[in-house]
């Protein structure tokens, strides 16, 4: 079952087809693990038909159910009786807006068969963990892949993605669901990250390209390694023939389908640093431009690529690279603290070219804030700081902290 798109989805619910009912196994540990608080209100993504928002409603919760698929929406509304306080909405969790969800915060976040779909999770997570009100709790019910067969390894979390999913909480339980694994994660632990270096190098001159890539809007792309436990970006050794700007591109393409040219990627700096004795030589390069999406072609080397906000950085729960580390240093300075010791060889400045969609975004934002200032009476509309304010992009000049904040 491999939908990757609300059109296929759609397809598969009008054609008759569903998911495994609700079971009394999975009843039993909802009512015993996330019982209903006074007025508690629920957020269940990727309800499907509803049946696991209509069990909650029941319990007492009041529920936002959300699916990006409309046949789904449409197919849990009519299986609704009319009890039960639950909004239906065709809602994209990757890919709207949070502050469009009907509630700002909740005391329960479900994910029933819907989180091995979910292509950024990490990202997805620190969202949400910021949506939990105090005390709240994410709940995580899903089929383990060692009990499905092959053909249906995509529905499924293994052991690692279990694990990556722990990442960040103080309490993580797991239970056995009629089957499931029935996955409960509350209290999220504040983290700083941190590096961590591979297993020793064959030896050889140790040169290559480490690749800052963003999405439009801003987002970074990194790989999970399962085989060494850490995030890191695109890119590698280069041949003894080859520059570091068409090392850059060529394993942008390698490692994640990803297709840019030269003319796209900009050498930033030069970051020598060691590892195990031998000297290690990183050209931090910046591709302003690229077409395809990212897949995963060498799955013995990176395990899965996830879009991440650039902000979550530096609370990232797990290890990230440590040449990776250097190189989104050369690019956001002052956005990692702490980085392990490296020297480096600046060849232009740090400045590139934005995504249009952020750079949108924020003239739109301060155009609102210079608004603001001369209503409330802050600015004088027409002088040379309202001009300042219109035109200066600030956010610029603050690596690391949210448009809306800067």
């Amino acid at each position: 079952m491999g939908y990757t798109t609300p059109e296929e989805w759609d397809a598969h619910y009008t054609d008759g087809k569903t998911f495994r009912q609700l079971g009394d196994g999975e009843r039993r540990l909802l009512d015993e693990h996330v019982p209903a608080p006074g007025s508690g209100v629920a957020l269940d993504v990727g309800c499907g038909t509803g049946e696991l928002a209509r069990h909650l409603a029941d319990s007492g919760y009041r529920v936002d159910a959300i699916d990006y698929a409309p046949a789904a929406v449409d197919l849990a509304h009519e299986g609704s009786d009319g009890t039960g306080d639950i909004t239906y909405r065709v809602f994209d969790i990757e890919r709207d807006f949070l502050n469009d969800l009907p509630h700002p915060a909740y005391d329960l976040i479900t994910f029933r068969l819907s989180f091995a779909f979910i292509r950024d999770r990490t990202r997805v997570m620190n969202l949400l963990r910021e949506r939990l009100r105090p005390d709240g709790t994410v709940c995580v019910i899903t089929p383990f892949a060692a009990a499905v067969p092959d053909s249906k390894r995509g529905i499924a979390l293994d052991e690692e993605e279990i694990g990556l999913l722990y990442s960040g909480w103080t309490v993580a339980e797991r239970h056995d669901a009629d089957g499931l694994a029935f996955v409960v994660l509350r209290d999220p632990a504040s983290a700083r990250v941190t590096c961590a270096g591979k297993k020793r190098p064959s030896p050889h001159a140790l040169t290559g390209a480490g690749v800052v890539v963003t999405d439009p809007v801003g987002r970074i792309l990194l790989g999970w390694s399962a085989r060494r436990g850490v995030w890191e970006l695109p890119g590698g050794k280069n041949d003894g023939d080859e520059d570091f700007l068409d090392a850059a591109v060529r394993e942008l393409e390698e490692e994640t389908g990803l297709k840019a040219g030269r003319r796209d990627a900009r050498l930033l700096a030069l970051l020598m640093d060691s590892t195990h004795g031998i000297p290690r030589m990183t050209a931090a390069v910046r591709v302003t431009a690229y077409s395809g999406e990212p897949a995963v072609t060498e799955p013995d080397l990176i395990r899965r690529w996830e879009w991440h906000e650039v902000t979550d950085l530096p609370a990232l729960a797990q290890r990230l690279f440590t040449p990776s580390a250097h190189v989104i240093d050369a690019v956001w300075p002052g956005l990692l603290t702490g980085l392990p010791p490296v020297h480096r060889y600046p060849i232009v400045p740090a400045e590139v070219p934005e995504p249009t969609q952020q750079a949108a975004e924020a003239a739109s934002l301060r155009q609102e804030m210079a608004d603001r200032l001369i209503e409330d009476g802050w600015m004088d509309s027409g002088s040379t700081i309202e001009a300042a304010v219109r035109r200066v992009p600030r956010h610029r000049f603050l690596p690391g902290i949210m448009l809306e904040d800067a």
